[in-house]
């Protein structure tokens, strides 16, 4: 887990201001040990202090609606898992007060039995009846500024204080969860900021941040429980989700005392596990993101952060190397002479346009060409050769800038680099460039543009993949960045001036580029899909798996 992730731990409760700039604008979690122990709600509602009869007698005539459901004391957010019944709040309390018993010193105990009320109640032959355990008080509203209708619980908002921190905020909602058996929310983000506080009893709370989302499989964005992980991670099959077995290297772990608050924002996947009887309010705030997200911007901000994800996606397949990296991989590299290859094929394409291998490596050790370069251009040029056709060795070669290529290209023989293998280590000359240091690079490619300009042509035109292309670039950033404004205009002046059609050259480099970028923007695309859309039925196309 990234240091810049990790949840914060504070004793004391911050200001507006420092929320919001120094907690709320990093999008990470924040627990407030003792947040709420000023609440009347902290005292009114406890249960071994009389909290049940208090809450019976405010709103014991209120119906809520509850979750039943048979998969406790896991509860799915998905509606098939689960139904939603009206259940008058007396009674629940009646089942909260059935699992209670007072010891004869007074400590507050809670019962191994599932109890049940009195066959007379007035709740006699529920649903709830055989399996109180079932049962759970989940986002029982107190406020709703989005449908007030719903409200059911609105007389309990005297005894709650909003935090300090909170007093500037637009509150969407307060709810009441509450559960008098053990119970587990299947893990899920919410749309808004959360800040969940506990009243009574104790929670644990695992957290993800949303970079985590690919692994645990969201449901579709277009079905009811889209904010809901399909991993059921009490019993995940790996079979089907190979992703979630890295799940709890992402995670984090937070207890919650009665009295705490957890921040949790928007997008953060969370899932709760409840103590037996536990109380918490919870409120819900949009964020500033999306309180200012301007529905005419939608389609740019798409485009941020499609640009954003494949970045970080070309990012993975291509990483920056050290200068150590380099010189470790260089050691390592296959760039390697076969024993007894020359490069006098080379005289043939070219018709004495470049020199013979031994005048050539004559000339580069008297201009200090150190051997590593050597050996990166005899393997080039070997690559290249490879692949002209044998009958064109012994043509004239034929201008680029004319209709004819330069030379004639085996396409069998050249590696096809698909969407889902388009690493630098699967394409032989992308893997030259990429192992060899800018420097070194440059001057391997000044030695090919005054020995063996026509091979350089044919490598640039015919051989170079979107995967080289893109290593050609990075390499040529890098470079230009180690070298002055005038070597700069030097090299290219005389890089370019070894093709017969300079526009080609850029053309060439430039397009496989914007290929290899598609390419990655289909993994990103398909990222969305996985994580936010929750479509996996394309994933195996792209990578097999998204790292994102």
């Amino acid at each position: 887990m990234e240091s810049a992730l990790r949840v914060r731990s504070l004793n004391e409760v911050p200001s507006a201001g420092d929320f919001a700039s120094g907690i709320e604008s990093t999008n990470v979690p924040a627990v407030f040990s003792g947040c709420v122990k000023d609440w009347k709600a902290f005292s009114n509602w406890n249960p071994c202090n009389g909290g049940l009869d208090y809450l019976q007698e405010r709103v014991g005539l209120c119906v809520v609606e509850a979750m039943l459901s048979d998969s406790a004391p896991v509860f799915y957010g998905d509606i098939r898992s689960h139904e939603r019944v009206p259940l008058p709040f007396s009674a629940f309390i009646g089942l909260c007060k059935k699992r209670m018993h007072h010891s004869e010193d007074g400590s507050c105990v809670k019962s191994d039995r599932h109890g049940l009320p009195e066959a007379s109640s007035e709740y006699d032959s529920k649903p709830y009846e055989d399996a109180p355990h079932q049962i759970y008080l989940a986002q029982v509203p107190i406020i709703n500024t989005e449908t007030e209708e719903r409200v059911q619980l609105g007389s309990l908002r005297e005894d709650i204080q909003t935090p300090v921190f909170l007093e500037d905020k637009v509150l969407v909602a307060i709810n009441l969860w509450m559960n008098n058996a053990q119970a587990r929310s299947s893990t899920h983000y919410d749309p808004h900021h959360n800040l969940l506080c506990v009243v009574s009893g104790c929670k644990q709370v695992v957290l993800w941040p949303p970079s985590a989302s690919s692994m645990l499989y969201p449901m579709p964005i277009y079905g009811e429980a889209s904010n809901h992980s399909s991993v059921p991670l009490e019993n995940p099959n790996f079979s089907n989700y190979p992703r979630a077995q890295c799940l709890m290297e992402h995670s984090q772990k937070v207890i919650l005392q009665a009295g705490d608050a957890l921040f949790i924002p928007e997008g953060w996947f969370h899932q709760v596990d409840s103590d037996d009887l536990t109380i918490a309010v919870n409120f819900w705030w949009r964020s500033n993101v999306t309180l200012n997200m301007s529905e005419h911007m939608d389609a740019y901000y798409l485009r941020i952060i499609l640009r954003r994800l494949t970045d970080r996606e070309m990012d993975r397949v291509l990483p920056i190397a050290s200068l150590a990296q380099m010189e470790n991989m260089n050691r390592h590299t296959g760039i390697v002479l076969k024993k007894g290859q020359n490069d006098n094929g080379l005289d043939q394409a070219c018709e004495g346009n470049d020199l013979k291998g031994k005048e050539v490596e004559q000339r580069f050790m008297s201009h200090a060409l150190e051997p590593l370069a050597v050996l990166a251009l005899h393997e080039l040029v070997s690559l290249v050769h490879g692949h002209v056709n044998a009958a064109e060795l012994r043509q004239p070669m034929q201008s680029a800038s004319t209709t004819a290529p330069a030379v004639s290209v085996n396409d069998e023989r050249i590696k096809v680099v698909r969407p889902s293998s388009f690493g630098w280590e699967d394409d032989p000359v992308a893997k030259i460039f990429w192992t060899l240091h800018p420097i070194t690079l440059k001057n391997v490619f000044l030695a090919m543009v005054e020995n063996f300009p026509r091979t350089l042509e044919a490598l640039i035109l015919h051989l170079l993949s979107p995967v080289g292309a893109e290593v050609l670039t990075r390499k040529f950033d890098r470079m230009d960045q180690l070298i002055t404004e005038e070597e700069r205009d030097r090299f290219y002046q005389a890089f370019y001036g070894a093709f017969d059609d300079q526009f080609a050259a850029m053309d060439a480099i430039l397009k496989g580029k914007e290929l290899f970028a598609l390419q990655v923007d289909g993994c990103a695309i398909m990222f969305v899909r996985i994580n936010w859309v929750g479509d996996d039925s394309g994933n195996k196309m792209f990578m097999g798996s998204s790292t994102i």
